[in-house]
């Protein structure tokens, strides 16, 4: 059961991004940042809509968080991702300073776990498997549906 404020609460609505990523033919991965119990930013894949390829949904939400607080320090705040970041979102993630990463399925291929978790901040705690087949079975649907 989904209770408020909860990591399961704030993953799925995470997955309710990556749903419209889906619907808009992007790779269905989705994110929120929460700061005291409250999303302060929504983002979804969007490298196709705006022909970018670094529009991932971790970048986007890290944008909008940023603009929401007025900095670009992130410490007070957890990310929600439905998929393990990439590099260069842990990068981001990285100087943003965020205090928790929190993320439901693995990425064995471009996943930044296959480096470690010291591409992270020192701070930043990690999280990961939350809703782990949920968020799994939304990208592995994608991708068979895409070939």
């Amino acid at each position: 059961m989904l209770t408020i404020h909860s990591d399961e609460y704030f993953m799925e609505q995470a997955l309710k991004e990556a749903a419209k990523a889906e619907m808009a033919g992007e790779v269905p991965i989705g994110a929120v940042i929460v700061c005291k119990k409250q999303i302060i930013a929504r983002a979804y894949n969007q490298t196709e809509t705006l022909n970018d390829v670094t529009a991932h949904a971790e970048i986007l939400a890290i944008t909008s968080a940023s603009a929401f607080l007025g900095g670009k320090y992130l410490k007070d705040c957890t990310l929600y991702v439905t998929l393990e970041p990439c590099v260069m979102c842990a990068g981001a993630l990285y100087w943003a300073r965020l205090d928790r990463v929190v993320y439901g399925a693995a990425d064995e291929k471009r996943g930044f776990m296959r480096y470690g978790k010291e591409l992270l901040h020192p701070t930043t705690k990690l999280e990961y498997g939350i809703m782990h087949d949920e968020c799994s079975s939304m990208i592995t649907r994608f991708f068979k549906e895409k070939r």
